[in-house]
């Protein structure tokens, strides 16, 4: 149990080191734009009405407090952590003076629900398919379902997009094709409100999870092909252990360990959204917030979006880390 601590506690320092290092290489880049915040801020808010020289110049100040730019570089640098271990990222440049924090966690909800529903959808049919094929390998409808699978996986996200919203859309209109929700939609809790948000989300949902399905098929077939020929599979079939029993507590328990570390990987990627097809779709989620944040030069928010996505990764990692001995007794906690 000490070493295990012990691993648990090198680990967790590992995760605090790639935080740290990400988030401050995020900052330097970010800090190379040749934008400068201040002055632009300054021109939209003077652009329609001339004000007094004096009172851009006390603008000037106080805008460059806000955010956070007063001295050189390494002094903002400093800045910028002591403010972010506060949890606070300044204003968006883009939505001043709305605070960055709350833009994301507006936008947060969207990207997270569609894509965790998305993933765990896409690793349960998967890993399903590709056992049931692994297994029954002379099943001729596995074969077909499998071939259509893999045949959907090269195709890039956005091009699978535009066909499901040309064919639901257009063709065959029968699922909203773009948003979060229906205009002018009462947005207090309720069901017609939950229902609605389903409806909007299962265009882009069904993109991911026909792309991502034939990758979990491909990667357990593959694992079930090669677990079949052990020993003990062996040995369980010639002492009459029914095929649904192997199937299940010999081959997919074995076969799930390195899909559950692929799967936590996927999860801790969500926070990067799927870019394009929420752009596709209109989708109101991170991915669509992060465009909109670079054509606007709102370096706060990108930020602020870059930080939280290598947060997630990392913790994804330092979780596989410290539960793949827990679950695979084969992993020692070195």
């Amino acid at each position: 149990m000490t070493a295990y601590l012990i691993f648990v506690a090198r680990r967790f320092g590992q995760l605090l080191l790639v935080v740290f290092l990400g988030i401050s290489a995020t900052f330097f880049i970010t800090h190379m734009t040749p934008v400068d915040p201040v002055a632009e801020t300054i021109s939209v808010i003077t652009n329609f009405s001339k004000a007094d020289p004096e009172a851009i110049e006390l603008m000037r100040k106080t805008l460059t407090e806000l955010y956070g730019l007063q001295g050189n570089v390494f002094e903002q640098y400093i800045s910028f952590w002591s403010r972010l271990l506060r949890g606070d990222l300044g204003p968006s440049l883009s939505a001043f003076p709305t605070p960055v924090s709350q833009i994301i966690f507006r936008a947060l909800p969207w990207t997270v629900g569609l894509m965790i529903s998305a993933t765990l959808i896409s690793f349960l049919i998967g890993n399903a398919l590709g056992a049931l094929a692994g297994y029954y390998r002379k099943s001729r409808i596995l074969k077909i379902v499998s071939l259509g699978l893999i045949g959907l996986q090269p195709i890039p996200y956005y091009i699978l997009a535009f066909i499901l919203l040309i064919l639901f859309g257009f063709v065959w209109p029968v699922l909203p094709i773009a948003g979060g929700y229906e205009m002018n939609a009462d947005l207090t809790l309720s069901f017609s409100l939950v229902l609605d948000i389903i409806r909007h989300s299962i265009l882009p949902a069904l993109a991911l999870v026909l792309v991502g399905a034939g990758s979990w098929l491909t990667g357990m077939r593959a694992l079930t092909s090669n677990i079949v020929t052990e020993d003990y599979v062996t040995f369980a079939e010639l002492g009459g252990v029914g095929s649904t029993r192997i199937l299940r507590s010999y081959v997919v328990r074995n076969a799930l360990v390195p899909q559950l570390t692929g799967l936590a990987m996927s999860l801790g990627a969500i926070f990067n959204g799927t870019v394009i097809t929420e752009i596709v779709f209109g989708y109101p989620g991170i991915g669509t917030l992060l465009i909109d944040a670079v054509h606007a030069g709102d370096y706060s928010l990108v930020l602020g979006l870059a930080s939280l996505s290598i947060v997630g990764v990392a913790i994804a990692v330092f979780l596989i880390d410290i539960l793949s001995p827990l679950l695979d007794p084969r992993i020692k906690a070195e």
